[in-house]
């Protein structure tokens, strides 16, 4: 009888075809380029150093293959400085850009090492590649395939999360920071964080100086396959790959999935005016769409320039760098910037059924991981609720933001809007076969308002990016409710407080899967500031004290996503069909009018009841669960409900109240009071109320 014999510990290392191979004996380097006439290799010893210490010659006879560079060197290892130099044609008219004198990052760097460096003859260097050696103890760490339906996805910049001095913390604005606020995130509920771009990109100026507006937000990469430098504790070269991997391991020890925001739409190198740092000198009419012959670069990102994203040569770059983050460093998934430039093809033309679209949702070695698109760009290309084809696409649903935020603020017609975002957004996603998670709701993010700036003012106040307030949006859909930004006015403050309140209590109980922007809990500001992109200060970093300031709105919004969690009639699988559910006669969902009659959806009323009736065992058998009575009144007056008869003959305890004071905004056991003998609630302006069943269903 064969025994089976244990196998060693997964260790997930997936080795890309390009870039640095570390071997027994030495460093394989591997390029790509087609039109490149010589390929050099510069290597240094130290990070500081200005000049290599050796520079190798590709030779084109031996260490050419097809249009692939690769030579192997000894007695180099792990910690290796380096750049590639190529020389070629330079014919701006037919896209070419070499630059032999140009140092340019490895596309398959894995680290970067120090900032830009001016030569002895003024010339801008770019950041060094580092060699990397991808061994880590994971302690058997694996991916945590948290279904979509099961998760609450929580945006945060790894930098602003920790940076204050407020965070009381040695770390602050690093990784390692992140690591020691898990207990934070593990309390409040979250199960996913949304990281910001943490792909390199350039900390100064090409030009080796600090920029007038920092880039603060890191939607500008340099290396997609690197951890960016400015965000580990420890400056050594290399340091970041360990600092990132242990932040990976340590949230999902803690059960938080941890999910990359990924820029492959544009690069750091922008236009024809901008600096030869890596893909313009190695092969730029291959990595960027160009237009005019090859002069200029399309611009669907609004950046610059626009990655070629269906090329073949690039989409396996895409593709090796997805995998890599995926099998390297344990990422759980991915949400895709302007993912609609993933749409277009070499010309820049929309096209159906994209190459890179369908390739990353086919990719078995990916298949555990969430994809999530942005699925408009900067050129006007909107599609939301048709990005890729099939099941595998889940999507940020700016729909939903827009009706949310439209109809708390009393925008009258939008009763039917909202209703059809609370219930999951079937109009978007139901034809295509998808579920409601593939509805990534969401009322803010990073970029606009914030929850609370979003009640506070009804124009953007982005003087300080030293921009005229000409950037960022200019339709917020926003109010201030009388006086714009802070105010000690009691009506104002308590009408915004109902206002936060109601657009969370919405965003973490709608059909889909939430998503809530860093600090909204406890009511973060940014002075107004809707496009804070710049803004590497106090407008943009966590401020902790607001923890214990605004302790109430932290409470409100635990309860709720606790809740959620625990109730799988707010989370269904399936689209709700206002049908008789299995084994019970109550429809799964049920409208009405504030006097207890069906709803007749061609009122324009902003005032309505929904009955959502737990999932029977036979429509999710794994979880039982309660049904919800939801109240809504967006009107400027104080309404009378009449509880409908569907549920009478039922015990409801009251959950939620957003117009209540703390602490009876909120009763996190359910134990809240029941309704009235006569069915009769009284329902302030502005105001939401939840019930819950004392039945549960299973």
């Amino acid at each position: 009888m064969l025994m089976r014999q244990p196998h060693p510990e997964l260790q997930f290392a997936y080795q890309a075809p390009f870039g640095p191979t570390v071997q027994e004996n030495g460093v394989k380097f591997s390029v790509f380029s087609r039109s490149a006439t010589a390929m050099r290799l510069l290597l240094y010893n130290r990070v500081t150093d200005r000049e290599p210490v050796e520079i190798i010659e590709f030779d084109r006879d031996t260490d050419r293959w097809g249009d692939v560079w690769s030579l192997q060197v000894p007695g180099i290892g792990p910690g290796q400085l380096y750049h590639f130099q190529a020389s070629g044609p330079w014919d701006p008219d037919r896209g070419h850009r070499f630059d032999s004198s140009a140092r340019l990052i490895d596309p398959y760097a894995h680290a970067l090492a120090g900032t830009f460096q001016k030569s002895q003859d003024g010339v801008v260097r770019p950041p060094k590649c580092v060699v990397i050696d991808d061994a880590f103890d994971w302690e058997g760490d694996r991916h945590l395939r948290r279904p979509l339906d099961e998760s609450v996805i929580y945006e945060m910049h790894v930098r602003g999360f920790t940076k204050s001095r407020t965070a009381k913390i040695k770390t602050g604005g690093t990784y390692l920071g992140v690591i020691e606020k898990i207990p934070y995130l593990q309390s409040l509920g979250i199960t996913a964080v949304e990281l910001m771009p943490i792909h390199e990109f350039p900390i100064m100026d090409p030009t080796g100086h600090k920029p007038e507006r920092p880039n603060y937000w890191g939607y500008d990469s340099m290396a997609f396959f690197s951890p960016h430098r400015g965000y580990a504790h420890d400056r050594a070269p290399g340091a970041q790959v360990r600092e990132f991997k242990e932040m990976v391991k340590a949230l999902h020890a803690a059960g938080i999935e941890v999910i990359l925001d990924v820029v492959f739409n544009h690069t750091c190198e922008g236009n024809d005016q901008g600096p030869t740092l890596s893909f313009k000198g190695l092969e730029n009419n291959v990595y960027y769409i160009l237009e005019d012959g090859g002069r200029h670069y399309a611009n669907y990102s609004g950046c610059g320039n626009t990655v070629n994203g269906n090329h073949p040569v690039v989409r396996e770059m895409i593709f090796h760098c997805l995998r890599h983050w995926v099998h390297n460093y344990h990422i759980d998934g991915f949400r895709f910037d302007l993912a609609s430039i993933l749409s277009r093809d070499q010309s820049g033309n929309l096209v159906p059924n994209p190459p890179m679209v369908e390739l990353i949702a086919e990719d078995p070695m990916l298949a555990d991981t969430k994809i999530i698109a942005e699925a408009w760009d900067a050129a006007g290309a909107y599609q939301v609720g048709s990005f890729g084809s099939g099941s595998r696409w889940a999507e940020w649903n700016g729909r939903y933001r827009d009706d949310v935020r439209r109809f708390w603020r009393g925008d009258s017609g939008t009763l039917g809007a909202l209703a059809t975002r609370l219930a999951g957004s079937s109009d978007l996603y139901e034809h295509s076969g998808r579920a409601p998670a593939s509805s990534i709701n969401f009322v803010t993010s990073h970029d606009g308002f914030t929850l609370n700036d979003l009640v506070s003012y009804k124009e953007k106040h982005n003087l300080a990016n030293g921009e005229e307030n000409r950037d960022g949006d200019n339709n917020n859909c926003s109010d201030n409710y009388g006086v714009e930004g802070p105010t000690r006015r009691k009506g104002i403050r308590e009408v915004r407080n109902r206002q936060i309140k109601n657009m969370m209590a919405t965003l973490v109980l709608s059909q889909g899967t939430p998503m809530l922007v860093s600090g909204d809990e406890v009511r973060r500001t940014q002075k107004g500031n809707n496009n804070a992109y710049c803004q590497d200060n106090d407008i943009s970093w966590f401020d902790w004290r607001l923890v214990e300031k605004n302790a109430e709105m932290l409470r409100f919004t635990k309860s709720l996503i606790h809740f959620r969690l625990a109730q799988p009639t707010v989370r269904r699988r399936t689209f709700l069909t206002g049908q008789p559910t299995a084994g019970r006669l109550i429809p799964d969902v049920s409208w009405y009018a504030p006097d207890g009659t069906p709803l007749d959806w061609s009122q324009h009323e902003l005032a309505m009841v929904a009955y959502l009736a737990a999932p029977a065992k036979e429509d999710d058998p794994e979880c039982a669960g309660r049904d919800v009575l939801m109240l809504f009144n967006s009107t400027g007056q104080e309404r009378e409900f009449q509880l409908p008869d569907v549920g009478r003959g039922m015990t409801w305890n009251l959950f939620l109240d957003t117009a209540a004071p703390a602490p009876e905004d909120v009763f996190p056991a359910l134990d809240g009071p029941m309704p009235p003998s006569t069915r009769i609630i009284e329902m302030p302006y502005h105001s939401m109320q939840v019930y819950v069943s004392e039945t549960i269903h299973a």
